[in-house]
């Protein structure tokens, strides 16, 4: 089990209103209790900050709105101590426009090996004033943008997939490959225990970068949709590559690196690709995040992973948060600021699924809380440069990053060391109040002690280690598998009571949970035959 920190709005130890790596230390024992194996720390590096740190200008260094190499090996070796895995997020599909190696193709001229690591190209039309495909960018608008030569005129495009901010490596330039090679050995050579890869189907692009029948397909859906763009064969051997770098350096220093890749494919047999046993060890399975509160839509992602990817013999990652989605108790209750009732009882029971599934699992900062999305922030404060590049908040993401409330009754809720009147960099919501984590600590009925206890469980039943689920008869609306050959897991996706499937009282339950009954909206684990 992984928890995502999301540095800025984790815990901030210098005032300033953003999270820090200092402020990640100083939550390490938080963390700790919990019962997680390791933390991914999202992008800390130098960036202007156009998409939050998935602009990267120095991918060796520490943004000093983080902190400074010191503090990580601080951080890092904290962590060691207490026995906690540190994950990095490294961004290999993109950089930003502030990068040293693009400052040098803009100021080079076409054909130059400098523009050769991007993708520069003539565009189309009499003066070359219409960009060089269709293609438009997921965060919206072209995915192109022409820039000025140095004798001041008009010139040749770049490739985007995101914002103008962001140009994408060309991968087909083997001094980008070598470049990241030398990234991975740094942050290696500190002590780092593996990487999560942002976009890891993407990279590679269709080498003659043809018109797409679908152009807007990206940007419609938010994903990475357009085949020609993504997904493309050669990604693998990358994996392969960074495989090997991380298999020396486990031989070398006696414990394993990590590779767990942001894959978003069609299928989960695609997905089974990019975990054979050569290439990434694990990656996110988005399929039961997307799927809808309904039993037969979670029977299906579960049935397909484990027998497209686990039955490969590769883990499948499973994930129902992160700092790009609507956070559950939101997603799967009515419409509501507070996300209170219908939506925190579901998110509870797919928590307790998720932990009873073989594989590995990922929370994002929160959700151990309970966190609803914030749904109103209002426009001014809004950083998401999907809102600022498409004018819409559909799908915009500043609602599950607001920081985390810690203590006390109003804004910023021991978030911030700053004077009370410091201000975090997206305001709180006063009900945050509620889900901070002195109380949640203090009321054993709160979802972190539902997390809690279903990691301690987690980690010492074998029927709950990796292996084999099989599923099991149940009513109506009821999802119920088992684990081993006593551990019996039901869900109950309906409103109204079901007899249980076990007759004892359960082991863990998501909510109250009478012997020989299971209420709407719960999850349970019983040891017993079903």
């Amino acid at each position: 089990m992984i928890y995502q920190v999301y540095v800025r709005s984790f815990l901030d130890s210098t005032g300033d209103g953003v999270g820090d790596l200092a402020g990640v230390r100083a939550g390490l024992p938080y963390l700790k209790k919990l019962g997680v194996d390791g933390i991914w720390l999202s992008p800390f590096y130098p960036s202007p900050q156009h998409d939050h740190g998935y602009d990267v200008a120095d991918y060796c260094d520490v943004d000093p709105l983080f902190g400074d190499l010191a503090e990580f090996d601080l951080l890092v070796g904290a962590a060691r101590r207490l026995g906690v895995k540190v994950l990095l997020d490294i961004v290999p599909n993109h950089c930003s426009s502030e990068h040293p190696w693009f400052r040098e193709a803009l100021a080079a001229s076409p054909g130059s090996e400098a523009r050769a690591r991007f993708h520069f190209a003539d565009g189309r039309g009499p003066d070359g004033d219409e960009p060089p495909n269709n293609w438009h960018a997921m965060f919206g608008g072209p995915a192109w943008s022409r820039v000025t030569e140095a004798d001041g005129r008009p010139g040749q495009w770049y490739l985007h997939m995101f914002t103008p901010e962001q140009p994408d490596w060309n991968w087909r330039d083997p001094e980008v490959a070598a470049e990241f090679d030398r990234v991975l050995r740094f942050w290696l050579d500190r002590g780092v225990d593996g990487f999560r890869i942002d976009v890891a189907a993407g990279l590679f692009k269709h080498p003659e970068l043809p018109d797409s029948d679908d152009p807007e397909a990206d940007a419609r859906t938010r994903d990475s949709v357009n085949p020609l763009a993504w997904n493309q064969p050669e990604v693998h051997e990358v994996w392969r590559r960074w495989r090997s770098i991380c298999e020396d350096y486990t031989e070398r220093d006696g414990f394993e690196r990590l590779l767990v890749g942001e894959v978003s494919v069609p299928t989960a047999r695609e997905h089974a690709q990019y975990v054979r046993p050569d290439e990434l060890h694990q990656a996110f399975f988005f399929d039961l995040l997307s799927a809808p509160w309904d039993p037969d839509a979670f029977q299906k992602v579960i049935s397909e992973a484990m027998q497209d990817i686990a039955g490969t013999g590769s883990t499948v990652t499973w994930v129902l948060n992160n700092h790009d989605q609507v956070r559950t108790v939101t997603r799967y209750g009515e419409p509501a600021t507070e996300g209170s009732g219908l939506g925190a009882a579901r998110a509870r029971a797919a928590a307790l699924l998720m932990l009873a599934l073989p594989g590995a699992a990922y929370i994002y900062q929160g959700e151990e809380l309970g966190l609803p999305e914030v749904v109103d922030l209002p426009d001014d404060v809004l950083t998401d440069p999907i809102f600022h590049r498409t004018g819409s908040r559909a799908r915009i993401r500043d609602g599950c990053r607001v920081p985390l409330p810690w203590s006390g009754q109003a804004s910023p809720f021991g978030f911030t060391s700053g004077e009370e009147s410091a201000k975090p960099w997206l305001p709180q919501p006063e009900y945050f109040a509620e889900y901070a984590t002195d109380r949640a600590l203090a009321d054993t009925r709160s979802f972190w002690h539902l997390y809690r206890d279903g990691l301690q469980l987690r980690g010492t039943l074998p029927q709950l280690g990796e292996g084999t689920l099989r599923w099991l008869d149940a009513p109506p609306g009821v999802l119920a598998f088992a684990r081993g050959d006593d551990l019996v897991c039901a869900v109950n996706f309906g409103t109204a009571p079901t007899p249980a499937p076990v007759s004892g009282t359960p082991l863990l339950a998501s909510g109250p949970c009478p012997a020989g009954v299971l209420p709407g909206s719960t999850a349970a684990w019983w040891i017993g035959n079903s």
